[in-house]
């Protein structure tokens, strides 16, 4: 197994962090075209259950 050979200073730790979380985005969102809710790309909506045009998911009606 590969062991370094010497310590690697804090600068160059950070550095090589901040390249990294940089790089890092939010995630793509879009508008629901059925209800008009904010949502996720590529999920059905959470509040009308509707996916590319269609019913994906059965959405219970809340009974308190």
């Amino acid at each position: 197994m590969a062991t370094p050979k010497r310590r690697v200073s804090h600068a160059a730790t950070a550095s090589r962090k901040a390249q990294w979380l940089g790089a890092l985005s939010a995630p793509a969102v879009t508008t629901c075209p059925h209800c008009g809710e904010v949502i996720m790309t590529y999920r059905a909506c959470s509040e009308c259950g509707y996916y590319r045009g269609r019913k994906a998911v059965e959405m219970g009606t809340e009974e308190a």
